[in-house]
């Protein structure tokens, strides 16, 4: 494959908003210059290997990553708690602790049925399951084969894009998770977020309380 291609090949992932599978690569670059070019999966996969190893002997933040069986541009690990400061955007669709319990369950026991959920959970999850499926976090992915056939629950793709995984078995083992929640930096960051969410919590009360007395001293009226 000529040589031209590693800038095509970094250009697509760069441009795409959407993590860039090889097939679509190939796609790009076979509607552009033919379908006789010569280029197959192991070609990219190679071709974004030197790309990553030029980022490191550059020392740049970043490099090109896997994620839900695709190809992005992602900032190196240790520059992440500085992104995380000011990520506002994700702060506002941030999930609560219960939809993160929920979450976690499906993804480590997918596919399971509500009432399993539930049974591990200890309360209902209607709610919960309802926005996890708006958010396309999770979706249905068929039916047990048990009394009632219940619906079983599994993540989506989005669910990998959402939390930088390539595929579902790079999950952390039980072992890694001990490890990350003994991390200073994991629980320096747990506290800011615990904080976080009580001051919007406060300032919702605020609100309420605010229009509960509007209200009252309307109707007094």
């Amino acid at each position: 494959m000529d040589s031209i291609y590693n800038q095509v090949i970094e250009a697509l992932i760069f441009a795409s908003d959407e993590p860039i599978s090889n097939s679509d690569i190939i796609r790009a670059i076979r509607g552009i210059d033919g379908d006789e070019i010569d280029v197959n999966d192991n070609d990219i996969e190679k071709v974004i290997e030197n790309l990553n190893l030029l980022y490191t002997e550059k020392s740049l933040s970043f490099r090109i990553k896997k994620v839900a069986e695709g190809f992005v541009f992602a900032t190196r690990d240790e520059y992440s708690k500085y992104l995380g400061y000011l990520s506002t955007e994700k702060s506002k669709r941030r999930l609560s602790q219960a939809s993160l319990e929920t979450l976690a369950i499906i993804a480590y026991k997918q596919p399971i049925t509500k009432p399993e959920l539930e049974a591990i959970r200890g309360v209902n999850s209607d709610y919960i399951l309802t926005a996890l499926l708006e958010k396309k976090l999770i979706t249905i992915s068929g039916r047990a084969e048990t009394v009632g056939r219940p619906l079983l629950y599994g993540t989506t793709a989005e669910f990998l894009k959402y939390f930088g995984l390539y595929k579902i078995s790079d999950l952390p083992k039980p072992r890694e998770i001990e490890e990350i929640m003994q991390d200073e930096d994991f629980i320096e960051q747990r506290k800011k977020i615990m904080m976080n969410l009580f001051e919007e919590k406060m300032e919702e009360e605020l609100i309420e309380n605010s229009r509960e007395t509007q209200n009252n001293s309307n109707t007094s009226e």
